[in-house]
């Protein structure tokens, strides 16, 4: 079984900082969120998220217990979240405002 550090109850994804993750393999929480569990839907590189949950289109991707993203499409628990499915709004200038 492979674990992923969670940094805040509240993060919808976890990061794979033990060792690479593999396809089909369960894939457990731990740190400050534990009792979570997915499956894999593909391999996961060291130091990459995975989803801990569906997260849809439009919505915030949550890690350290702050946005560091929004869904640009909807991502199944278990999937890689990466730049393909993620649109960063850290160092964004037209974001400032809101």
């Amino acid at each position: 079984m492979g674990r992923v550090f969670v940094i805040d109850r509240e993060d919808n994804v976890g990061t794979a900082v033990l060792e690479p993750l593999k396809k089909g393999e369960t894939v457990e929480a731990y740190g400050r969120l534990t009792g979570v569990s997915v499956v894999a839907q593909a391999d996961i590189a060291y130091g990459h998220k995975i989803a801990l949950r569906d997260i849809r289109r439009g919505e915030q991707v949550l890690k350290y217990g702050l946005s560091i993203g929004t869904a640009s499409q909807d991502i199944r628990a278990g999937e890689h979240v990466h730049v393909h499915n993620v649109e960063s709004n850290r160092g964004r200038g037209d974001l400032a405002a809101r």
